[in-house]
């Protein structure tokens, strides 16, 4: 049997699962070095394209009636419309959730004021601003499928991320 430990990853999340195995196994240890795809869910697409796009600048790489795609950074973020993702019989295997989501943008504590006055002119109503304990505050908003959408600092997660 592995080993397993926490290891600090800087190209991904804080934090990561390591499996070292036994010097008897030959299997190798594939890591991963960075979360490529992120999935939100939104049965009105055209609100998330809106939202996505025009709010906070995200550029538009696909559109369909399954899923609007957008870049952000080096990564890809996804939102499907959960009643056609769900459908079994798909090309790849069906997904979705309920309840909402929640992601995390990388924002610069410098850039706060101006992301909430890009916010405001978008209609998007700041919901909460938390001060963190390590330095640093996020703005917590929703887009239109009621995810809550958060701009986090480099502070949290054990600090020192480069945005």
């Amino acid at each position: 049997m592995g080993n397993y430990s926490y290891q600090h990853c800087p190209d991904a999340l804080p934090w990561r699962i390591s499996v070292s195995l036994d010097a008897s196994s030959k299997m190798p240890v594939m890591q991963p070095t960075r979360i490529f795809e992120t999935v939100l869910y939104a049965e009105d697409l055209a609100a998330a394209e809106w939202f996505y796009h025009e709010a906070l600048g995200l550029e538009v790489i696909e559109r369909g009636n399954l899923a609007v795609v957008f870049r952000c950074g080096g990564g890809v973020l996804l939102v499907f419309d959960p009643r056609k993702s769900g459908a079994p019989g798909r090309d790849i295997p069906s997904h979705g959730t309920s309840g909402t989501g929640h992601i995390a943008f990388a924002a610069k504590p410098e850039d706060l004021d101006a992301w909430r006055e890009q916010l405001r002119k978008a209609g998007v109503s700041v919901e909460q601003e938390v001060d963190w304990d390590e330095g640093g505050r996020s703005l917590y908003f929703r887009d239109p499928a009621g995810n809550i959408v958060e701009l986090a600092p480099p502070t949290i997660w054990g600090g020192g991320w480069e945005f």
